[in-house]
């Protein structure tokens, strides 16, 4: 992945998901859509892995299409919850209420 991911699509990435809004969340395809990279949702959840890295950004607001949360990130959920984002009883966000609309 090496030459795949160098600084400025990580940055073109962590830019998307700063301006995703308090309160909706957005899916990996829907951010590899946004930068032009469609079908390369991987990539996305690969550099939101290492996000701290480079600074603070909104991760927790991004989740698969179907709505589930991060594997490994258990204050993901308690993050949306403050947001307002409810979680359906399988803990998966409802996409079609929460979906950020671009």
């Amino acid at each position: 992945m090496g030459k795949v991911l160098d600084e400025a699509l990580i940055y073109e990435i962590l830019s998307v998901v700063e301006e995703i809004p308090e309160g909706t969340v957005a899916s990996y395809g829907q951010i590899a859509r946004m930068i032009g990279r469609e079908g390369n949702s991987r990539l996305v959840g690969k550099v939101l892995s290492m996000a701290e890295y480079y600074g603070k950004y909104p991760c927790h607001r991004v989740v698969n299409h179907a709505g589930r949360l991060a594997p490994g990130f258990p204050e993901q959920k308690m993050l949306l919850q403050e947001e307002g984002v409810k979680c359906k009883a399988n803990d998966c966000v409802d996409m079609k209420q929460y979906q950020w609309k671009e």
